[in-house]
């Protein structure tokens, strides 16, 4: 036992020596889009190189939350919205909306004289295939977010009417192309959409079109000279460039391989020396409408991890406050709950709390009936992890070795981005799996999916993976997608937050500020809430 405890502690030590060395001055960075680069003109030309890891299986994000399908796809085909800084709905396809006053009617004015990249025109059809077949059906938040969706009316090409059975105050807040695609329904009606060949080669509304994916090293997107917003986009090419090694992207970035890094993907240990250099900026503007959370998930039908004084236990043994200080260096907070804190309109603390404390997390496990063995193991569990960067390594092998210190032994499985979807998603052959996902600008996208009984779906990833179901919860979900009260809807949110908080089916970790890393010739990448992950038509370089 004592070993156990000396080895978790020098681990912890190693972790806190070099992230309070990195962490030295970080609040005193610049944290947002210069002023200066606002000021200035932009310039047509040039290649963006971006570093992206794991490879993505596919570059259709119409039906998938994954952030590297998501920072492909929004360049090529776009959404009906955008959302500013201060995540209010600004146009895309769609030139403006209205809402009726009753909220059961959002009318649509779809923008003339946009073509897909084969050439055909984009209508109201486009939307309404795109609304009730995909993002109903096969996106992961969908279900829930589009739930109230009866009909999308299409009285001609240019007018979209989503008809609604009940009030949904959320859904302006899904149609940015970081959420809900659009995509042609010429290319994807009658087909297996996720089998789509067109996944893989995309066509498009978006200012880049798809030229070449070399499987295993990059992805090049070309400039749409006929894209709808004349003049733009100012990139002659996008290239995704597939870096598995965070290290080697870290190094990719300073020798100008690459001139963007995204999403906290390489060693945050870097950060600040990355960001003191003159070629270099580093930002965490641009990720509101994420709102990334780490948490850990049970699987709630392995008998052990479905008594919930295990789960507690194991809620116990972690040292958050550590993993957020000492493994994400201080780019976000300890989480409290299943509410990012950055959405300060829905968070609330006011919940049950588990600070660390090994001996309340030993008792538990003992009256659980969970004994120690020979050598002091109680139980064995396999850990999956979400394989997106260092940090989710260097958690998974904290995780390890502070449940060793309570008698739970477990093994890491490290495997690539499809294997681990597979695993943990199609098979469920997984136990505790540590994993990363937006909250979105709204609890009813991002946070419902993973507590929502009616969200399970096997297959179907970053929904509610442990298989959790309280009717209670339930209740203040479906009650809090149609309440147009903001207040009521407050509180039913808060209402909820404590039962998971009791009932624990998931341990948040840390809520996530995430870092970008450009070049600094690079410029107006962040300038909205989704960041990195909108279309670029706005991005451009400065000349050397």
């Amino acid at each position: 036992m004592q070993s156990i405890s000396l080895r978790c502690e020098a681990l912890k030590m190693a972790l806190m020596r070099i992230g309070c060395a990195a962490a030295i001055g970080l609040a005193n960075l610049g944290l947002g889009v210069g002023d200066a680069a606002a000021a200035e003109q932009p310039v047509r030309g040039g290649t963006l190189t971006i570093a992206l890891v794991p490879e993505p299986s596919h570059l259709n994000s119409a039906f998938d939350t994954s952030p590297q399908a998501v920072m492909v796809s929004p360049k090529t085909d776009e959404g009906l919205l955008r959302h500013d800084l201060n995540l209010n709905p600004i146009p895309q396809l769609a030139e403006s909306w209205t809402v009726s006053p009753d909220g059961l009617r959002i009318r649509f004015n779809l923008r003339h004289g946009v073509r897909w990249h084969d050439g055909k025109d984009f209508t109201s059809a486009d939307v309404e295939f795109s609304a009730m077949k995909v993002w109903r059906e096969l996106h992961g938040r969908g279900a829930s977010t589009f739930a109230a969706v009866s009909a999308v009316e299409t009285p001609d090409p240019y007018t979209a009417v989503f008809v609604l059975s009940k009030p949904a105050p959320y859904i302006l807040s899904a149609l940015a192309g970081f959420e809900s695609l659009v995509i042609a329904k010429h290319i994807y009606e009658g087909t297996n959409v996720r089998a789509n060949l067109a996944n893989s080669a995309p066509v498009g509304t978006g200012p880049f079109r798809f030229k070449a994916w070399s499987r295993g090293a990059s992805i090049v997107l070309e400039r749409n000279s006929d894209y709808w917003a004349k003049g733009k986009p100012y990139l002659d090419q996008l290239v995704f460039m597939i870096i598995p090694d965070p290290s080697a992207r870290a190094a990719a970035l300073e020798s100008n391989q690459v001139m963007m890094v995204f999403q906290s993907m390489l060693p945050l240990s870097d950060a600040k020396r990355l960001s003191q250099l003159p070629s270099l900026d580093l930002t965490t503007a641009g990720y509101a409408y994420q709102s990334t959370m780490m948490f850990l998930e049970f699987n709630l039908d392995n008998p052990v991890l479905n008594d919930p004084r295990v789960r507690r236990a194991i809620a116990y043994a972690l040292d958050r406050d550590f993993v957020t200080e000492n493994i994400w260096y201080g780019f976000g907070e300890t989480a409290t709950g299943p509410i990012h804190q950055a959405l300060k309109s829905f968070y609330s603390a006011n919940v049950p709390t588990y600070a660390f404390d090994p001996n309340k997390s030993n008792k538990l496990l003992d009256d659980a009936g969970l004994v120690r063995k020979a050598g002091g193991t109680r139980i064995n569990l396999t850990l999956d992890v979400l394989p997106f960067g260092d940090q989710y390594v260097r958690t998974a092998e904290y995780l390890k070795q502070a449940l060793a210190d309570v008698g739970i032994a477990v093994n890491i499985r490290n495997q690539d981005f499809p294997s681990y979807i597979k695993h943990v998603y199609a098979d469920r052959a997984f136990e505790l799996n540590l994993v990363g996902a937006s909250n979105s600008p709204d609890p009813t996208i991002g946070v419902q999916r993973f507590y929502w009984s009616k969200a399970f779906k096997p297959g179907v990833a970053f929904t509610n993976t442990s298989r959790y179901s309280n009717p209670k919860v339930d209740e203040f979900l479906e009650r809090a997608q149609i309440e147009s009260d903001f207040n009521k809807r407050r509180d039913l949110f808060a209402e909820f937050q404590k039962i998971v908080m009791t009932d624990l089916p998931i341990v948040p970790i840390t809520a996530i500020r995430q870092v970008t890393i450009t070049n600094k010739r690079v410029r107006d990448h962040s300038v909205t809430a989704d960041g990195v992950f909108t279309n670029f038509s706005a991005t451009w370089l400065a000349p050397k």
